[in-house]
């Protein structure tokens, strides 16, 4: 079957996208499936889920140090391989949605598998039994006994349970409630326009879920963690899981569901074989190959309306047919011969990878809040009117502070800032998501030098998360790989907390080899007041600077060709809602 037929046989992308169901598998219907009010449930379970996990992750080093008794810098590490790891799982959670489980399904499953890991964190930390013995880590000689064997065992196989739920969970959460606004743009034109300004406000308002969680679970749960044990404050995180699991269910008769379109991986791996089987192949004239004129020129791609037409010529040699030799010759086989669709799946994936790759030194700064910066609130005077106060505020809860006021921005960025800016921009919603990310990495190295950490950090996270989350999924649209672009946002934690792990132990060995401070290298005591984490702070501030130097080149990189934003090339109205008269974005 050659590209023509193999793409009249198959419905195009777009029709995949729109042919949603309900939770029976009948086609949906506009007035009684989809929008806010089936989004409202997602948002409950990212409310809750993110309530659950942050309350762990933001306090975990205090529980991995003080009663595990790793010392410092292997706690960590500990904390950011753990979020790490629940980021890079959620590469597993997209490929499974879009593959062969779909959103609601996939979500269930590891919600279940979540709720488990919890549970069994909270018998862990209950019984004496699989810790080590009670020793003040901050005091000791080294004589405290560190957990080993079966204790460590049962600790580190909870934790990775959470881990992996976590890490399905959380792409599928954003794809699932963006998802229930897509029927607003069958209708094209003006549906289309209003569809690019609610699907800006539904991302605007998971995040404002997002930083409500975290704020109940930085003030909240984790003051329980320290006042009532460490067990108490597991067993109310898996609580928290439970109620987001109810609250997922009972949105089941209101949801627009994505079927699962099969491997997403398969297209695209042809394409690359296909394009090196034919590597030697020369891209034919019109004059001396009729059969394959115009293959390789880049208005063979969607019309010439794909902007990363011109780029990543040599995949375009998937799509050339061999000559025919008789009535007899067998069709080409899919690996050899590729549709133009399959090729500009391919193509936006390459491009894509340079603004991800952007992101990950931001997010190597967003791990200092999870683990230095835990400690250097245990080193400060943390009590509510005087010293001799007896209210003392949890040092994982200073963390709350940027979302507390970020309750307040968000808001306001939706209703006064991004009706101004639509207003100078002409973008539906207001800033493009290249721009969006542009302004967070921009101002990401002043938390690593200003006196206001956690408020300047809180900024840039708004701006950087919700922009990186929202421009995935929009190349994602039409092409039946939303959950799985939507986890790219993810797979940038967990390399940017890898990559905070390396930095440690690579800081440490350096500096400690030239004297540069301590026993062990910058950071390479248990006390903070010996280590000198300010010139590790400088360092990633440097680092940032750079960072974002390089992301604005891979910007205009990825703006220079086409005339659409990179996501549904079809979907012309689309395109012109979310750029400025060209279509284009502007960074």
């Amino acid at each position: 079957m050659d590209v023509e037929s193999r793409a009249s046989s198959s419905p195009p992308p777009d029709a995949a996208a729109d042919a949603a169901v309900d939770w029976r598998g009948r086609p949906c219907e506009p007035r009684r499936h989809g929008g806010m009010r089936a989004a409202v449930f997602v948002l409950g379970i990212q409310a809750f889920e993110i309530m659950a996990i942050a309350a762990v992750g933001n306090n975990l080093i205090t529980y991995v140090f003080g009663e595990m008794h790793f010392p410092l810098s292997q706690a960590a590490n500990v904390v950011t391989n753990f979020v790490g790891t629940i980021f890079l799982l959620s590469l597993l959670g997209g490929f499974l949605s879009d593959s062969y489980l779909g959103c609601f399904w996939t979500m269930l499953i590891f919600g279940f598998v979540e709720l488990s890991g919890f549970i069994l964190l909270s018998v862990q930390a209950h019984l004496p039994q699989l810790k080590p013995p009670p020793c003040n880590m901050a005091a000791t000689d080294g004589g405290c006994e560190q957990a080993r064997g079966i204790k460590a065992s049962i600790f580190f196989a909870a934790l990775y349970l959470v881990a992996l739920g976590s890490g399905c969970l959380k792409p599928n959460m954003i794809a699932h409630g963006a998802d229930q606004f897509a029927a607003a743009a069958d209708g094209g034109g003006a549906a289309a326009a209003d569809n690019a300004k609610r699907l800006s406000t539904y991302f605007n308002s998971a995040y404002f879920s997002f930083c409500a969680g975290e704020l109940v679970a930085l003030t909240a749960l984790v003051w329980v963690q320290t006042h009532s044990g460490m067990d108490v404050g597991f067993g109310i995180s898996a609580a928290a899981m439970a109620a987001g699991l109810v609250s997922l269910v009972s949105g089941a008769a209101f949801y627009r569901n994505k079927p699962p379109q099969g491997s997403i991986f398969t297209p695209i791996a042809r394409v690359f074989v296909a394009a090196y089987t034919k590597r030697k192949q020369i891209c034919p004239s019109s004059s001396s190959d009729p059969v394959n004129a115009g293959v390789c020129e880049p208005a063979h791609l969607a019309g010439g309306s794909f902007r990363h037409a011109s780029k990543f010529r040599f995949l375009d040699k998937a799509c050339i047919r061999a000559a025919e030799q008789g009535p007899n010759t067998k069709p080409e086989s899919p690996w050899r011969l590729c549709t133009a669709a399959e090729v500009r799946q391919a193509k936006t994936l390459l491009a894509v990878a340079p603004i991800f790759a952007c992101t990950i030194v931001f997010n190597t700064v967003l791990a200092q809040l999870q683990t230095f910066s835990v400690q250097q609130g245990s080193a400060m005077d943390t009590a509510l009117g005087g010293a001799g106060s007896s209210f003392r505020i949890p040092p994982a809860s200073l963390q709350a502070i940027p979302y507390a006021m970020l309750l307040a921005l968000v808001p306001a960025y939706e209703l006064l800032l991004v009706p101004l800016m639509r207003r100078a921009t002409g973008a539906r919603s207001g800033i493009t998501p290249l721009q969006r990310i542009g302004v967070g990495l921009c101002t990401v190295p002043l938390s690593m030098v200003a006196a206001a950490t956690f408020l300047v950090f809180g900024v840039s996270e708004m701006f950087t998360a919700v922009g990186l989350i929202e421009f995935f999924y929009k190349q994602a649209r039409g092409a039946g790989m939303q959950s799985f672009l939507t986890a790219l946002t993810y797979c940038s934690y967990a390399f940017g907390f890898y990559l905070s792990s390396v930095l440690v132990s690579l800081v440490n060995r350096v500096t400690a080899s030239r004297g540069g401070g301590g026993h062990g290298g910058w950071l390479g005591d248990n006390d903070l007041d010996k280590d000198r984490l300010d010139l590790f702070y400088w360092m990633l501030a440097v680092l940032s600077v750079i960072n974002f130097f390089c992301y604005l080149l891979c910007a205009r990189w990825y703006n220079s060709g086409g005339a659409d934003d990179g996501c549904d090339a079809s979907a012309s109205a689309q395109v012109a809602a979310e750029g400025d008269g060209n279509g284009k974005e502007i960074i």
